[in-house]
């Protein structure tokens, strides 16, 4: 009897870890669309600092894209509970956040940014959060995101400085924009399966 009872209980954990993985996965699904959004911010400072050659170019596009998204989150996070989960996941993806700003503005300002190592410490940066994220979330699809990441890093280390700026662009496209409109149709999916249940 004791034995049973200790089974159960254990059992009902373990559902409940499972639960909030599983909302975790959910929550993190509906942040697709800021995947999106720094996929093009990111494109959007390429472009401006290739083709305006301009500094002002990442600093700038990335503390508008910052603002954006922060005003965009609050509006969110008004509507979902905080979880345990949640806060872990939002901790490693602001704590990114600072980390690219401040390696970023930095490494231009001194005048030692290597196009190989600095790209190359970006893509491994995205791809760490990700895998984090995945990890906490044990969630697959980001991982395999991470991995993209990972991959373009290990490239760049060998490409030439057009190839190394194709894979950036690349890993943009795969691990921001493809990605993050994946979670956005996952998200849908999901809330269209919730109402036909309801």
């Amino acid at each position: 009897m004791i034995q049973h009872t200790r089974e159960q209980e254990l059992n009902d954990r373990l559902n409940l870890i499972e639960a909030m993985i599983a909302e975790g996965r959910q929550t993190t699904a509906s942040w697709g669309w800021s995947f999106v959004v720094w996929g093009i911010a990111y494109y959007v400072a390429i472009a401006w600092a290739t083709y305006g050659h301009s500094s002002f170019a990442w600093p700038v596009t990335m503390m508008a894209t910052a603002a954006l998204t922060g005003v965009i989150a609050s509006r969110q996070t008004k509507r979902e509970p905080e979880t345990t989960i949640g806060r872990s996941i939002g901790g490693v993806w602001i704590c990114l956040g600072i980390s690219l700003f401040v390696f970023c503005l930095s490494i231009s300002l001194s005048g030692h940014a290597e196009q190989h190592n600095f790209l190359a410490a970006v893509e491994v940066m995205l791809g760490a959060a990700n895998g984090i994220s995945a990890i906490i979330l044990r969630w697959k699809p980001q991982f395999l995101c991470a991995g993209a990441w990972w991959l373009a890093a290990v490239l760049t280390c060998f490409a030439t400085i057009s190839q190394s700026s194709t894979i950036f662009l690349v890993a943009i496209f795969l691990g921001q924009i493809v990605f993050g409109a994946w979670m956005m149709f996952a998200e849908a999916r999901e809330r269209k399966q919730g109402v036909a249940h309801a």
